[in-house]
């Protein structure tokens, strides 16, 4: 029988949450209750992290056990409160209103509609073909440790700052990490992205050994991170900082200070233990909206690498047989 339904106060706003106690973690016994608990702890975190961005969610209507949704439109039965934006997918010639966070109330309504992950655009609904978000994303490859991770992680940082940006890591809330960078909706998602590839493979260059651009997965060095710039590409979508993500134990993409980076194990941050550190240190990307970056050194990155492989092609196609 189904547990009675509990209204929930959300600054403003009444959510009514049904089925509170059906088990959504069966592993470590987190309900559905739990999670819109969790969410309402780290709340200030989670809507600056989806404010006003087209936003995909991850449902899971019977928990963790059962079928996984990826959602575009708004689920039906929204309150006239809970906002979207329109947005237009070119393969599929139609469109599809997503769900637009503007207040925390927005984000309970939809962990009560089986939501546990957030996937944001990199852009917002008043400019949504100019993203103001460069995502960086270290993936490992099957034989990489979370060392080989860090250590990119580094180098990154590295050449972040050489360029004077200013980077903001979490964990992804499973094996990777990500560094998000605030940048100027100056450029479309095709320039953000060819200047995300130009970053990555410098990256590439000075850690040969530990990352790769190498975009085909059966061509990869299996113990390489791969960095992944094509997560800057449109309608790409990764977990927001601050959400759980679908993971027996109820992992959470957590922001992290650069000093944290060699300590810190993705294991650690769950529905269970971000709400203590987020009282007690608050959201790490509060700020990151007064560092803004121009990606313009990076197109010029990108424009140099493009002659030196037009330039190289000729080469090989002047050279004799």
């Amino acid at each position: 029988m189904a547990s009675p339904a509990v209204e929930i106060e959300v600054e403003s706003r009444v959510v009514r949450v049904s089925n509170p106690d059906r088990f959504y973690f069966p592993e470590i016994g987190a309900t559905k209750l739990d999670l819109v608990e969790y969410y309402l702890a780290v709340g200030e975190g989670i809507v600056n992290a989806l404010r006003e961005r087209p936003c995909m969610l991850h449902r899971f209507p019977k928990g963790l056990t059962g079928d996984k949704v990826h959602q575009k439109r708004l689920p039906a039965g929204a309150p006239d409160w809970v906002e979207t934006v329109e947005l237009f997918f070119p393969r599929w010639k139609r469109t599809a209103d997503e769900l637009c966070v503007t207040e925390l109330a927005s984000v309970i309504w939809a962990v009560q509609m089986s939501t546990v992950e957030f996937h944001p655009w990199n852009s917002r609904r008043g400019a949504t073909e100019q993203p103001d978000e460069w995502r960086i994303d270290l993936d490992p490859g099957p034989e990489a440790s979370y060392d080989d991770i860090r250590r990119v992680a580094h180098v990154a940082h590295e050449v972040l700052d050489e360029l004077g940006a200013v980077g903001y890591p979490k964990t992804s809330g499973s094996k990777g990490l990500h560094i998000y960078v605030r940048i100027n909706p100056d450029h479309d998602h095709k320039g953000v992205r060819r200047a995300a590839l130009a970053f990555a493979r410098e990256v590439e260059r000075r850690a040969p050994s530990l990352a790769t651009t190498t975009w085909w997965t059966k061509d990869r060095d299996p113990a390489a991170v791969f960095i992944d710039y094509n997560q800057n590409a449109r309608d790409h979508t990764i977990a927001a900082a601050y959400s759980v993500r679908g993971l027996p134990d109820a992992r959470v993409s957590t922001p992290l200070r650069w000093d944290e980076i060699d300590d810190a194990d993705p294991r650690d941050f769950t529905i269970r233990t971000v709400p203590a550190r987020f009282a007690e240190i608050g959201d790490l990307h509060h700020d990151i909206d007064d560092h803004v970056f121009d990606i313009a050194p990076l197109l010029e990155w990108a424009g140099r690498g493009e002659r030196d492989e037009n330039a190289e092609q000729g080469e090989n196609a002047e050279r004799p047989e």
